[in-house]
């Protein structure tokens, strides 16, 4: 999935109320699908939804880049918000890819990217994301909902 930061406008109407809009910056799978249902918590995609290729972001909608902990994904956020423009600064929510620390190049370039950052929430190795259909399953076992509520406190400026 591709965002354009140059089509990412505030826009007004019945999406106003969505507080997380969502941009994967590497494509798309069960981590941005069960990250996204973290960060709505229940509200049907009323708090948080994925944006789709060229849809605007929502007035008041706080934007949200999902990237795995790779060096290739930390070179993709990099790439966008190079372009990012006047576009509100978003979080980076940064979904560990195994269980392990990311690499020396990954930390380092989005430790350097923080500056352009309303900040990085951090997403630990959910095991479990492998063996599930869909984040309502995963959404089920107790370390997802832990990881999902250290996720909202974090972004809510509560962790």
């Amino acid at each position: 999935m591709t965002i354009h930061a140059e089509s990412l406008l505030p826009v007004s109407g019945p999406s106003a109320a969505l507080r997380y809009a969502l941009v994967p910056v590497d494509g798309s799978g069960i981590a941005v699908a069960t990250v996204t249902a973290m960060l709505d918590d229940g509200g049907g995609g009323t708090r948080a939804r994925v944006l789709a290729p060229g849809e605007l972001l929502p007035y008041g909608a706080h934007p949200v880049l999902l990237a795995e902990t790779t060096v290739h994904s930390a070179h993709c956020v990099e790439a966008l918000l190079q372009r990012w423009g006047q576009l509100p600064k978003p979080w980076l929510v940064w979904v560990a890819d195994a269980p392990v620390r990311p690499v020396a190049d990954a930390r380092y370039l989005i430790r350097a990217l923080e500056g352009r950052l309303a900040g990085v929430a951090r997403v630990p190795y959910l095991p479990v994301l492998r063996a599930v259909k869909g984040p309502e399953e995963a959404m089920e076992h107790k370390d997802v909902q832990a990881a999902g509520e250290k996720l909202r406190r974090t972004m809510e400026g509560n962790g």
